[in-house]
């Protein structure tokens, strides 16, 4: 998860966890707090969102893992 940090500097990863943070609130009856709605979206879908907006980078991040 750490990894995927940098996608913090993309306003359109802010707007979703945003969007994640509505959202999971609305669940929990509670705000879930933007540090919590950050670290479980970069985790549930940072990856994903990479591969989908940026494959490039995407492709870049697997071939670094797969080395490993």
């Amino acid at each position: 998860m750490n990894d995927l940090r940098w996608l913090l500097e993309d306003k359109r990863v802010i707007e979703e966890i945003n969007k994640h943070l509505w959202i999971e609130s609305q669940k929990a009856g509670y705000s879930i707090g933007l540090e919590r709605a950050t670290d479980d979206w970069l985790a549930q879908h940072g990856l994903e969102w990479t591969k989908y907006n940026l494959p490039e980078k995407y492709a870049k991040i697997t071939r670094k893992h797969k080395k490993k």
